[in-house]
């Protein structure tokens, strides 16, 4: 995986500009106000600007460290009282690194004539400070550079500075190579030195620090082994390790803003991001290919559209490969994040052809694919659920005071279910069973199109020869036993709507799991209970009662009802599940059919 991301990296800065400075001794980091001085060092005012990146000195870890001409206010002007006089030292003690240059003499300066220099710089800035401007104040706690007033170019964006750190830099590799030459554990190379040195922080991973998050840390000895000394023992040399963070760091962030329509109806700005999938609020997963094409089958999982679903699927049943329009050769990869704190973990990793990617989505699409009742087309159509939609199924729900019930936001069923999901639709792989036991928790309070079709996935997928009796619609012909009387139970339920009319607690809400778990207990007294339903409409309706009778002794012909087990299992009671569903949409056809 490390390998992939800092090939990937490494890709990102061949596509750089000719005029950009790529090395690593340099990082493009954000800039958010001018110090301008006068050739003498003297303050002449504070410049905001609007965030840009600018080339800067490029640091791993900013614990106990300094960048050159560019940092914080409180390494650059000591804001901060006390707590910031250790950070301001380490930052005069870099600028004193580079004394030497004639090109710094401003800046040296500035911090030797403190009335005229720093303390008036100081001043202005907290004058900044104390105004109520939000906006003013976010920039405020941005980096600040340098200017020399009536140049353009700042101190630390002059090609002698750049090249003095790069010539440092390497210098300080050459020195780590000599004293001990190690081969990298992923570019195999010994051109860089593998040493304890912080391989940079990941930045926007879900629950991790703002600050970043480490992929990669050995920061206490038990970590440590055979005499290496912190990240010596990952054997990832500096420009792999540099690399790799850039790669996953921009999988992380990028993206562009969109004009979406918000539940009012009026346009707003969104960013939407191009390699990144959120799953809850804990997890994130992050794709791209070898040569960093766009996938367009990435966003048919998030929104299916049925006429591309079909074309995908007729695709791979023609066997049609010559219509793909990417080499067999280009690999798609995909990692799936969590934050801990300070470091990462990493969930999942998928790497898998292009060719195997593209089948595994239409296989996805075929295995999803359930009937369901068009209202205004009044027939059953085929549904093709969006991936975040089915794992949501699974999530948790709780009764609001008005007696209906919400998703609990709290519960982490969700990213979990699809990080699992996610990988099935990828690698055309089975789902672990405790996705089925969650689902059916959940169908005590419906069996929605969603959680059938997440069903009806597992089904296929996990049971032998379950492909064979889990159809998009009604099942005809054999059928198994937990199939059918979930059948019956539809049909028992719409007995009781027919007789009864809508009810608070019907049969569904208080014998459906019982149903569903323990059959020959529930339907004996399900069939108790429908003979007085009948009974009942037959007196106000007789001739639905004698349709809907005799719909139901046809469900009960395919088994021996005095023979319902006396248990289901897990697999089973899915099929009791999906049997329900289907007879469910067969009767709203039929009843607007009439």
């Amino acid at each position: 995986m490390i390998k992939e991301l800092s090939e990937l990296g490494k890709t990102l800065r061949a596509g750089k500009a000719d005029d950009a400075w790529v090395h690593d001794a340099l990082k493009e980091e954000p800039i958010s106000m001018e110090l301008v001085i006068m050739p003498d060092g003297t303050f002449h005012g504070l410049q905001l600007i609007d965030e840009k990146l600018t080339p800067a000195e490029a640091i791993s870890a900013k614990k106990g460290k300094a960048r050159l001409l560019l940092d914080k206010p409180e390494e650059v002007l000591c804001f901060g009282g006390d707590a910031s006089k250790k950070k301001h030292q380490l930052f005069l003690e870099k600028v004193g690194q580079y004394k030497a240059m004639e090109v710094l003499s401003p800046v040296n300066a500035f911090y030797e004539n403190k009335e005229t220099g720093i303390s008036a710089a100081l001043a202005a800035f907290e004058m900044l400070v104390a105004t109520d401007d939000k906006k003013m104040k976010k920039k405020l706690s941005g980096n600040i550079g340098f200017r020399v007033h009536s140049e353009s170019l700042r101190i630390h964006e002059k090609p002698t500075v750049l090249q003095e750190v790069i010539d440092k830099y390497e210098a300080a590799q050459k020195e780590q190579l000599e004293s001990r030459a190690t081969k990298c554990s992923v570019c195999g190379k010994s051109d860089y030195p593998v040493g304890d040195i912080p391989h940079g922080m990941i930045k926007k991973v879900p629950d991790g620090q703002q600050s970043g998050c480490a992929l990669v840390s050995y920061n206490v000895p038990p970590f440590e082994s055979y005499g290496l000394q912190g990240n010596e023992n990952s054997g990832i040399c500096t420009n792999c390790a540099k690399t790799y963070v850039e790669g996953l760091n921009w999988l992380l962030c990028s993206g562009n803003e969109v004009q979406v329509t918000d539940k009012k109806g009026k346009l707003k700005p969104q960013f939407r991001y191009t390699n990144r999938k959120n799953f809850g609020s804990d997890t994130a997963m992050v794709f791209w290919t070898r040569n960093n094409q766009s996938l367009d089958e990435i966003d048919l999982l998030d929104a299916p559209s049925a006429d591309e679903v079909a074309v995908m699927i007729e695709s791979l049943a023609a066997g049609n490969a010559t219509g793909h329009r990417y080499l067999e050769l280009e690999r798609f990869y995909s990692c799936t994040l969590s934050g801990a704190a300070a470091r990462i973990a990493v969930r999942d990793w998928i790497e898998t052809s292009l060719g195997e990617f593209r089948a595994s989505i239409a296989q996805w699409f075929k295995d999803i694919a359930i009937g369901k009742y068009d209202t205004d087309l009044k027939k059953i159509k085929t549904s093709y659920a969006p991936l975040y939609s089915l794992a949501r199924s699974c999530q948790r729900q709780r009764m609001k005071s008005d007696g209906t019930y919400e998703y609990d936001k709290d519960d982490p069923a969700t990213a979990r279910v699809a990080v699992a999901l996610w990988k099935a639709a990828l690698h055309n792989a089975s789902i672990p069973t405790w996705v089925l036991s969650k689902a059916l928790q959940r169908a005590r309070y419906d069996v929605s199109t969603e959680r059938a079709a997440l069903i009806k996935l597992i089904l296929i997928r996990n049971t032998k020869g379950g492909g064979s009796i889990i159809m998009e619609n009604c099942v005809q012909g054999k059928k198994p036993i937990a199939y059918v009387c979930g059948q019956i139970f539809a049909k028992l339920e719409q007995i009781q709507y027919k007789a009864l009319g809508d009810r608070n607690a019907g049969i569904r809400e208080k014998y459906f799991t019982y149903a569903m778990t323990t059959p020959a207990a529930a339907f004996g007294r399900l069939f108790n209970l429908n003979s007085k339903h009948l009974t009942k409409l037959k007196s106000e309706q007789p001739g639905t009662a004698v349709n809907l009778d005799k719909e139901l002794q046809e469900l009960c012909r395919e088994i021996d009802i005095l023979m319902f087990p006396q248990q289901f299992l897990l697999e089973e009671q899915g099929q009791f599940a999906i049997g329900y569903y289907h007879q469910k949409q067969a009767q709203f056809a039929g009843l607007n059919n009439k």
